[in-house]
């Protein structure tokens, strides 16, 4: 019985250690405004790996991929 506990321990702090985490999200866009955010590669911001716009209308346009490194600028309309 003790070594089943164990084994479902191990399996479960396994399974914290491989599972990855996920990129930061964007910050959400507010009514009225234009948006973008810029993804990078890593802390030093040189490599542009994705972004997002928002348009005042509503429209999103992605194109890459998220990371945990970003930047976010808005603008009213």
């Amino acid at each position: 019985m003790i070594r089943r506990v164990l084994l479902a321990a191990a399996i479960a702090v396994a399974a914290l250690v491989v599972v990855p985490g996920t990129p930061a999200q964007a910050r959400a866009c507010k009514a009225d405004h234009d948006c973008y955010t810029a993804f990078y590669s890593d802390s030093s911001h040189t490599t542009l790996v994705g972004a997002l716009s928002e348009s005042c209308d509503g429209t999103r346009s992605m194109w890459g991929r998220r990371s945990g490194y970003l930047t976010f600028s808005e603008s009213p309309c």
